[in-house]
């Protein structure tokens, strides 16, 4: 029978990949292979998952079992037809969904309803089932009352769910999911995954998952590790993640479970088995085991220093609203926080709770409808506001923002230029432009060898480092990020993290925007929590997330550590189940909070 002729439910194998490779020339004229001769098959209804550090050749992959882009050698197969042939182009491509990581990339309509419309409808879906895919998608992702808005006016996340929404409303065999979970709130993000999960049930879907999420990871039925084009590791879950070491050093982590696991193991000299890591609750079991069977070395328990933070508010936020359009509900009702110098505080809440136009506020590039925002300087010890026209430049030196996606900030020619622009803009003289820029490329992990090169033949890590140096070295006091680590593999979130422990040790004061919870909670000395452009908690990461708060209610997912010291608690009443760092968490569970070694 003619390959072509057969339905695409009649296929057994829905990828298979042999031998292939792929390179691209640079602006240098040097050839760079990002996929290096790399096989792998995946069963129709499979789901595999595909880990790697940014630049190891993942989305590349990806793109070319999407016929984005052809291999250069080897053999690649979608639904059993070659697809290196021209005539088996649209059948393929016609069943395959790709989600990108930047949902900016694959909007194209001008209303929401227009744009999840767009896929079915090239590919030919008559009415009615057209605008019945379109309802059904936008209902699946939580977008349906927004159907008639732009796209523009929607949160980062929100697009997100858009891209996804236009994505399912093709009722692809084969999805692809490029990091597109990475700009959801826990809720929404495990909202799309269970719907995955009833797609790969109801219709047979098959799942390839491009992740640096490691509990995601743990979803799927196969993970394959790349490092610079090459697979590194093969297998089940459990049988990647049980080798550690590789693990980490390929630069990527274990789920938090894992880690918990194997910090506890450490402290008491005992290696963990593969068994150990099929599941959280496997993990539990044998961290029980441990501590009840094992003496741990009462040397090697850590005390963690206490932080300090300063009296000084440096930024005061007081009763602020704000409104798009006259008709529109309020974006921000009636918000009041603070922040002191040296102090972090996380900004976290659902996709279109308000956390980006909050930030926007904070250094004068939205006004206040009302209330007020106010900047301390030391200078003339005095607040300014950003309801002055006047006090906006001197505000912004002292106020520098970061946005999702910093590398698409950079625009100069060469690294140092992109570095100087906003010192040179804030009056600085030349010479204190270099000194400033000098002094801000070792805090993100850059040399000044790296100051002549554009910014746009550089790796989307160091990309984000320049973006990230080029704020610094306009010396402000206050940094706003906003979700400065997404879309980064574990190791550059890892640095990102670090850079900002950094300047707070320096003095600086961060009001950071997150979706990840531990990251949030572990960093954090004060959290804010947004909820449809509400402020329902200020405070303590702890008391947000102790007994008797109620997260729940506000669209808050408790942090992953949390959850396996919860379940450890069963086991082990004397448990501090409200920590947020792995290895305190560790130092409880062995040692207990009275400083005794648990036997």
């Amino acid at each position: 029978m003619d390959p072509n002729s057969r339905d695409i439910a009649e296929y057994e194998q829905a990828v298979q990949a042999e031998d292939i490779l792929f390179s691209y020339a640079t602006n240098s004229g040097q050839n760079v292979v990002a996929v290096n001769h790399v096989s792998l098959s995946v069963e129709k209804g499979g789901y595999l998952a595909i880990l790697g550090r940014n630049g190891s050749g993942k989305s590349t992959l990806a793109k070319m079992i999407n016929l984005l882009e052809v291999p250069d050698k080897g053999k690649l197969s979608v639904f059993e037809l070659d697809a290196g042939k021209d005539e088996n182009f649209w059948k393929i491509r016609s069943h395959c969904g790709m989600v990108f990581q930047n949902p900016d990339n694959q909007i194209v309509g001008t209303t929401v309803e227009e744009d999840v419309a767009f896929g079915p409808e090239n590919l030919s879906v008559p009415l009615p089932e057209l605008a019945q895919r379109v309802e059904k998608a936008l209902g699946y992702v939580g977008l349906l009352e927004k159907a008639e808005k732009q796209p523009s006016s929607l949160s980062g996340g929100q697009k997100q769910k858009l891209a996804i929404a236009g994505v399912l409303a093709m009722e692809p065999q084969l999805l692809i999911l490029d990091e597109s979970t990475s700009m959801l709130d826990p809720k929404a993000r495990d909202e799309f995954l269970h719907l995955v999960r009833r797609m790969r049930q109801d219709k047979k879907i098959t799942v390839i998952h491009i992740t640096h999420d490691m509990h995601e990871a743990y979803l799927a039925e196969r993970v394959i590790v790349l490092e610079k084009g090459k697979m590194r590791l093969s297998g089940t879950p459990s049988e990647v993640f049980s080798q550690v070491e590789t693990i980490r050093s390929l630069g990527l982590e274990l789920p938090k479970w894992a880690e918990l696991l194997c910090e506890v193991a450490r402290l008491c000299g005992v290696t963990p088995d593969q068994s150990d890591f099929t599941s959280e609750e496997n993990a539990v079991r044998k961290i029980c085991e441990i501590v009840k069977t094992k003496k741990a070395d009462p040397e090697k328990r850590e005390e963690k220093p206490a932080r300090e933070v300063s009296d000084q508010v440096v930024l005061r936020v007081s009763n602020l609203s704000h409104r798009y359009e006259k008709k529109e509900k309020n974006a921000l009702s009636n918000v009041s926080f603070d922040v002191r110098k040296g102090e972090i505080v996380t900004v976290i809440g659902h996709s279109g709770s308000g956390k980006t136009t909050l930030i926007s506020h904070l250094n004068g590039i939205l006004r206040p409808l009302e209330g007020s925002v106010e900047v301390w300087n030391e200078e003339d010890k005095k607040y300014l506001s950003t309801d002055k026209n006047k006090e906006i430049k001197m505000i912004r030196r002292h106020v520098g923002l970061l946005f999702q996606y910093p590398e698409y900030q950079l625009f100069e020619e060469t690294v140092e230029k992109d570095i100087q622009f906003g010192p040179k803009k804030m009056g600085y003289d030349e010479e204190t432009c270099k000194k400033l820029t000098k002094e801000a490329l070792p805090l993100v992990g850059l040399t000044e060898d790296i100051l002549k090169r554009s910014p746009f033949e550089l790796s989307g890590g160091q990309k984000r480092r320049v973006a990230f140096a080029g704020i610094l070295a306009m010396d402000p006091d206050v940094l706003i990020l906003d979700e400065p680590a997404a879309g980064l593999d574990p190791a550059g979130q890892k640095e990102i993290f670090g850079y900002i422990e950094t300047l707070r040790a320096r003095g600086k004061s961060i009001v950071l925007v997150s979706h990840d919870m531990d990251e949030a909670a572990r960093i954090a000395d004060r959290v804010l929590v947004l909820k449809k452009g509400e402020q329902v908690f200020f405070g303590k990461p702890k008391d947000l997330f102790s007994e008797g708060s109620d997260y729940i209610s506000m669209r808050l997912d408790r942090p992953c550590l949390m959850q396996t010291l919860h379940e450890l608690k069963k086991e082990l009443p004397y448990v501090d189940e409200v920590l947020f760092d792995v290895k305190e968490a560790a130092q409880s569970v062995v040692y207990g909070n009275d400083g005794e070694v648990n036997i």
